[in-house]
């Protein structure tokens, strides 16, 4: 085939820069879309958008009305990017259909139409009306024409002032189509001034018309009538697909008529149809085909009916089935390319190449949407866009079209290397070189020509094909391409090898939980080839890392055991073993049984509930490779801890069973329950709980245990006992009976106590005889009936508290800080009950409402308060007391505390021994004013000499063959004081020997000075 010359540059510019720019026709991204702006907008923008894909990036031109516009100088159309803005938009210059074009080095397209308008309202007339003159009862039409206008209109009506509105009823309307105002049947109330209120939906202006005066005549009240429809919808709406469609109807008479609607073929309407007004709006949103079809408007009333009826036919734009898609092809080749697209009326399909009409000739045609072009040529390359079209819109859909024309290249589809085959098998060697037109092939091994001979082939894409393949096949294979603009070759290596086998191949295995297994894998290979084992596990790979803890593979370079360890149920399913080469792969597949403990029961259900068993159903789960040996039901309350194993009907429930009944249950308790499965392997988990259910009410059959009582006041009876715990209720309404009697008498005295969780009952009365006993026992009851009673058990009715007060109490300072005082005990009868103690209440001063206590036991008379403060008088009375409370106080009697003993230690203690003597000396203790005067105090203790005396010294006669320790203390009535630092007197080895304290005690100034009386304590030290 001869080219022209401005082809061969085409096709050196596409073989040079075509694969290194990846060149790309303009394809757009955005594109105009059809707007309506009001009129009066000279002030503001309009912009038009439009964006286009492509390398070389698109340049952009626009067409108004089929006219390119000048963007060069002007200031009212300026571009940005693609978009078209319009600055300061008039009716006069800009409305119409516009178009942006965008083009490259590859071609031009052109976007869908898009129309600008411009919304409008002008006034409406201002002529005066005359006034509308009707009958009450008749029906009337007030007209309102509407203005000369562009863009939407909604309409309303003003009744005598704004803004009082007409409100739309099933007697009024207003039509969005006309503007009319409908009053069905008039009443006097409708009198007055109406005027007609018209809006623009796009610039919010609105208008007013002029007032229109209603009255009625004065010639009677117009009589009934039929319906007469005012408002239908014409004969045939067309209307368009996905729209949402409205159809008005509305009726004078009288009485006011009721609207229905229906189809006029029978068929209802389907759910997203509405009504709106009072029915007198028929709404149908997304309009779709099966939507259209015959209507029907109904009005009636007393007087009769009448009826409307239209039709709703269909239409929608055409829109895509089959888009146009970029085609790349060699010259010489022919193209068929389709394109289709829906509507209706049908489209009609034209074709555009680079923003022109497609000029037909003979080697090119359009079919059914579809361009044919034979023997295409590089001049034929472009961008083309598919329009179809009907009446009532355009689509375009877009695409590229490459003719090539070069020679073979294998620089984008380069030969394999090399290529492994296994002997006996086929190897097919390919050969792809780009080429436009598709080039010729030939082979060559090494430099001997390959020929076709039945085990060697050629494949209509240029490939070689070798069938049963042997080591003499290995070599070196070149592939020559070749067509009119050029020639190419490429090379392949084949080396053939031997095939891989497995030698020892996984086996099923049947295995227990824990169990540990290998699953073997072991091959022989060609020595030329390395060779990889993979594990599938039912199907995957198999993840090592994630199961590392059971699962690694094992075994050398011809060996891929797989080893699991402690082996779960989750690793039960089929194993297979894959070995890889270069040239070959071969698997085996192996089934691992895993048995184990059964996984749980499904659907455990309550069938049948009584007071005291539960049926219960489920079905098996999982066996886990282990048929169900047995089960057992667990049930569960609010007061049982955890889940309890529950007694069943059968007692045993072997593995086929699937229902037991729960026995042994409380009445009116809530229950949940579950079930576990056991095979041979163990027990399994347990299943899900069953809802909860409440067993049915029943009497109670458990008394109240530890039932005793005493104590309580005069002249009652205490009995008490252990609630029942509410799982042992059986039942709403629960409570207790009471019964007692006095110990010989044969009638019961009863009682009802309601509260469940009540733990004792009193009974008063004043003939009770104080610690007498009775016999007492408590019962049971709920709804559902009486209960048994506890055993009888003996109780005391209250003891008498003492009447007498203890006689010669007596106080007696001990200290500073204690009293003792002592009593008579008061004349007891054991038939008084048991006296459990006294009482001691004392105080200082005038603070007897602020009072303390002391108690002590029966057999005691005497108490001693401590913790009181010195040089203090206090008061004190006593009184005995039982469990039915206290008698009376005894008199009042009273002790003052002694002043408190001397603070300061004696000071400066020195001391002097011979042989058989110690002679101490110290400071004499001087007393505070606040403080005791010292006196004399001999005492005795463990391992310890005490001597008392009056003097500022003291001789002992100890053998100092032993060592000592001395202290040194005043003491007084009110106690002792502080202790000088002990003296440490040492095991003395000669005659004569001396010593003191190390400190001397600080002496404070004192206000008087008192005989004093000192004491000195004398340990022995072991040395």
């Amino acid at each position: 085939m001869m080219l022209s010359w401005k082809q061969w540059i085409l096709l050196s510019l596409i073989g040079c820069l075509g694969d290194e720019l990846l060149l790309r026709g303009p394809v757009f991204v955005r594109e105009p879309s059809s707007t309506m702006v009001p009129v009066g907008s000279e002030d503001k923008r309009v912009t038009l958008n439009c964006e286009a894909r492509g390398n070389p990036s698109p340049h952009y031109r626009w067409q108004l009305n089929g006219s390119d516009l000048d963007l060069s100088g002007g200031h009212r159309y300026t571009l940005r990017g693609g978009d078209l803005v319009v600055a300061g938009p008039s009716r006069e210059r800009d409305a119409g259909t516009y178009q942006c074009f965008a083009t490259n080095s590859l071609g031009t397209i052109v976007s869908r139409e898009a129309r600008l308008q411009f919304a409008y309202l002008e006034n409406l007339k201002t002529t005066q009306r005359s006034a509308v003159s009707v009958r009450e009862g008749q029906g009337v039409v007030l007209l309102c024409g509407p203005p000369p206008h562009a863009g939407e209109l909604s309409y309303a009506w003003i009744f005598n002032e704004y803004p009082s509105f007409v409100e739309e009823d099933s007697r009024r309307f207003i039509s969005q189509e006309t503007g009319h105002l409908y009053i069905a049947k008039v009443e006097p109330s409708d009198v007055g001034n109406y005027t007609c209120l018209v809006s623009s939906v796009v610039t919010a202006a609105r208008v007013l018309g002029s007032p229109t005066p209603l009255v009625l005549r004065a010639d009677g009240v117009m009589g009934e009538y039929e319906p007469k429809i005012e408002v239908q919808f014409p004969e045939t709406l067309p209307a368009a697909k996905g729209a949402t469609v409205r159809l008005e109807c509305f009726a004078l008479g009288n009485p006011v008529p009721r609207i229905s609607w229906r189809r006029g073929d029978g068929r209802p309407f389907p759910g997203k149809v509405t009504l709106r007004k009072f029915s007198a709006v028929l709404e149908v949103p997304s309009f779709q085909q099966e939507d259209a079809g015959p209507y029907e408007c109904v009005a009636e009333n007393a007087r009769g009916r009448n009826v409307a009826r239209g039709r709703l036919t269909y239409y929608a734009k055409p829109h895509w089935v089959q888009l146009i898609k970029d085609v790349e092809t060699a010259v010489g080749d022919s193209l068929h390319w389709p394109c289709r697209a829906s509507g209706k009326p049908r489209p009609s399909y034209r074709w555009l190449k680079n923003g022109e009409a497609l000029v037909l000739e003979a080697r090119t045609q359009i079919e059914n949407g579809a361009l044919t072009v034979a023997n295409l040529s590089v001049a034929d390359s472009g961008m083309f866009q598919c329009v179809a079209e009907n009446k009532h819109g355009r689509v375009y859909s877009g695409a590229e079209l490459k003719v090539l024309a070069s020679a073979p290249d294998f620089s984008r589809t380069p030969m394999r290397k090399l290529v492994r085959a296994q002997v006996g098998s086929e190897v097919g060697l390919d050969c792809r070189p780009r080429a436009a037109p598709r080039a010729l092939a030939s082979w060559k091994r090494g430099a001997v020509t390959v020929q076709d001979d039945g085990r060697i082939s050629f494949s209509q894409d240029g490939g070689l094909r070798i069938a049963n393949v042997t080591k003499a096949d290995t070599g070196t294979y070149t592939c020559f391409a070749e067509n009119q603009f050029g020639r190419a070759n490429g090379s392949t290596h084949l080396l053939v090898t031997e095939p891989t086998r497995i030698t020892v191949a996984p086996s099923n295995l049947d295995v227990s939980v824990g169990e540990s297994v290998v699953l073997p894998c072991q091959v022989r290979h060609d020595p030329l080839l390395d060779i990889v084992f993979t594990w599938y596990f039912n199907g995957a790979p198999a993840d090592f890392r994630k199961d590392g803890s059971h699962v690694e593979k094992a075994g050398g370079s011809s060996s891929g055991d797989l080893m699991i360890r402690n082996i779960q149920l989750q690793h039960s399913g089929k194993y297979e073993c894959v070995v890889q080469s270069g040239v070959d792969s071969v698997s085996s597949a192996a089934d691992l049984v895993v048995r184990g403990s059964p996984g749980p029961p499904e659907h455990v259900a309550v069938e049948e509930v009584t007071d005291t068993t539960a049926q219960l159903s489920w079905k098996e789960g999982t066996d886990n490779h282990s048929p169900v040996t047995s089960y057992s039901v667990q049930a569960r309350t609010p007061f049982s801890v955890g889940w309890q194993t529950a007694a069943t009907v059968p007692e045993v429930i072997d593995g086929k069973t699937r229902t037991a009944t729960v026995v042994a249950l409380n009445p009116w308790v809530e229950y949940e329950f579950r079930v576990v499965a056991s095979n041979t392997i163990g027990g399994g988990e347990p299943s899900l709980p069953s809802e909860k259910v409440r067993t049915e009410e029943a009497a109670p059959d458990v008394p109240p245990s530890e039932v005793s009582g005493g104590g309580g006041s005069r002249s009652e009876l205490v009995i008490t006992w252990d609630p029942v715990p509410e799982e042992l209720q059986n039942g709403e309404g629960f409570g207790y009976v009471v019964a007692f009697r006095p110990l010989g008498v044969s009638t019961w005295i009863q009682t009802v106590v309601t509260s469940p969780d009540a733990p004792r009952y009193v009974f008063r009365n004043e003939s009770i005889v104080p610690f007498s006993p009775y016999e007492v026992k408590v019962g049971v009851y709920n709804n559902k009936g009486e209960g048994p009673f506890s055993p009888v058990a003996r109780v005391f009715s209250a003891e008498e508290e003492p009447t007498a007060a203890p006689s010669q109490v007596s106080a007696n300072s001990l200290s500073s800080s204690e009293i003792e005082v002592s009593w008579n005990a008061v004349p007891w009868k054991l038939s008084n009950g048991r006296l459990l103690g006294y009482e001691v209440r004392y105080w200082s001063g005038a603070e007897e409402g602020s009072s303390r206590r002391v108690t002590v036991a029966a057999g005691r008379t005497s108490a001693r308060l401590r913790g009181l403060n010195s040089r203090q008088e206090y008061h004190a009375a006593v009184r005995a007391y039982n469990s039915a409370g206290a008698g009376p106080f005894s008199a009042t009697v009273n002790a003052t505390t002694r002043k408190t003993p001397p603070s300061q230690p004696p000071g400066n203690v020195v001391w002097n021994a011979t042989d058989r003597k110690v002679l101490l000396r110290w400071e004499r203790v001087r007393a505070m004013e606040n403080e005791s005067e010292v006196y004399y105090r001999a005492s005795g203790q463990d391992h310890a000499q005490v001597l008392s005396t009056n003097e500022t010294s003291a001789e002992l006669l100890l053998p100092v063959r032993e060592g000592y320790v001395v202290q040194v203390r005043a003491t007084t009535q009110g106690g002792d004081g502080a202790s000088s630092e002990p003296v440490r007197i040492p095991r003395i080895p000669g005659l004569d020997a001396r010593g003191s304290t190390s400190t001397m005690a600080k002496v404070h100034p004192v206000s008087s000075c008192l005989p004093m009386v000192l004491l000195c304590v004398l340990r022995a030290l072991w040395w």
